[in-house]
């Protein structure tokens, strides 16, 4: 089911009842380019490559609720009476950050404008909260999502090479990035 653009999507705080549609969301992505991470005398460098065949990556489920401790922590995009793509925030008080956890949109709504729609609610609570700034990881696999988090004026704050050690992900490299509030 296709929509016409994010005027079409309403955006609110979840329910409990929106648990079973935020769980079946799909969070795969394809991408025939990754950042690849290389170690330099000064740190690090990212640099976009091609990749052949493409990449398809499906997320283990989490056996977690969707949303932690607090429903209202996870905001939803509704269209056509269906939850279609969700962000669940958490806000750590000690150092004014809020920490997007997860954000997914189905992928028959990918493209219209949701994902960054669910950031910019980040950003909006961030600022209410009294946030100094946003912050999120992203696998360096998933050019996707680092594009989009690109556009939306996230920039990149740092990475780990052993986050992912001892999962299915071990040669993948986790990216953190930031937005100011």
């Amino acid at each position: 089911m296709a929509i016409t653009g994010p005027d079409t999507v309403v955006y609110r705080a979840a329910r409990p009842e929106d648990a079973k549609a935020i769980n079946g969301i799909d969070d795969s992505f394809s991408t025939n380019t990754i950042l690849t991470v290389t170690s330099t005398n000064d740190g690090f460098a990212l640099k976009e490559t091609p990749v052949t065949p493409p990449i398809h990556k499906q997320f283990p489920k989490d056996d977690d609720h969707p949303w932690g401790e607090n429903p209202t922590d996870t905001i939803v995009a509704v269209a056509n009476q269906q939850v279609c793509g969700f962000v669940t925030t958490e806000y750590e008080t000690w150092n004014r950050r809020l920490t997007i956890v997860e954000i997914r949109v189905a992928p028959t709504h990918r493209g219209h404008g949701i994902g960054r729609a669910l950031l910019n609610q980040a950003i909006q609570r961030a600022r209410e909260q009294g946030a100094g700034h946003v912050w999120l990881e992203v696998t360096n696999i998933n050019t996707p999502a680092i594009h989009l988090y690109r556009k939306a004026g996230f920039t990149f704050c740092g990475l780990d090479t052993s986050l992912y050690k001892n999962t299915e992900s071990a040669t993948e490299t986790a990216l953190f990035m930031t937005h100011p509030c």
